[in-house]
């Protein structure tokens, strides 16, 4: 029986298609899952929605996608460092949701957990609640965030085995993957280290294998 999670470029590259919602971890163009994301453009698939914490710089991670124009809509933080995002939102051919970050992660979070979203102050008494729904606990308001659930999940780790277990390393290296692996109905994982089993200790796992289905080594 075959246990292996590693898949060839080309039955990556397959997976994508015309339509899709693909989470992408990493933050302002670090760390970024690039082969992945070049697997994305390979693909030809079009009319994305993506969900990650920028669009990175100009030509960089998820800004590659942007400049290739086929992203049609992006659930984001801020776009702060890609001019060209920008200009694709003035110029009516992106549509973007801006979400604070701590509420973008815990609904990524709530996404892979299987929950229906998270309950939060952020936004309460500005226009933003105009546009969700209220939620009373305990005599407390609170905004209700829904969760954030992809078709493919877009990951970067420091080292993974064949069963899927991933360890990271450093600020960078957590920055948004542990969380964006588990959202995707597909989870898919560029790894810079592959290692035998026995080598990841339980206590090193940051993901478990059980939320991974396909590595890039």
């Amino acid at each position: 029986m075959e246990l292996s999670k590693v898949r060839a470029r080309e039955e990556i590259i397959a997976k994508f298609h015309d339509g899709q919602i693909i989470a992408i971890g990493g933050q302002t163009g670090q760390y970024m899952p690039e082969r992945l994301i070049q697997c994305v453009l390979d693909s030809g698939a079009r009319h994305l929605t993506i969900y990650s914490i920028d669009t990175s710089d100009p030509g960089t991670g998820v800004g590659r996608l942007i400049r290739a124009g086929v992203v049609d809509r992006i659930i984001t933080t801020h776009v702060g460092t890609n001019p060209e995002t920008n200009a694709q939102i003035q110029a009516g051919t992106l549509r973007a949701e801006f979400s604070p970050m701590g509420s973008f992660i815990e609904r990524i979070r709530c996404g892979g957990l299987g929950l229906g979203g998270v309950l939060t102050k952020t936004g309460l008494g500005t226009v933003v609640e105009d546009t969700k729904q209220t939620v009373e606990v305990n005599g407390e308001r609170y905004l209700l965030e829904p969760a954030l659930r992809a078709d493919v999940a877009l990951t970067r780790c420091r080292q993974a085995d064949p069963l899927g277990n991933l360890v990271y390393r450093g600020s960078t290296g957590h920055a948004s993957h542990p969380v964006v692996a588990t959202c995707g109905d597909l989870s898919i994982v560029e790894c810079d280290h592959f290692c035998d089993l026995g080598e990841i200790g339980p206590d090193e796992v940051g993901v478990p294998g059980i939320f991974v289905d396909m590595i890039l080594v």
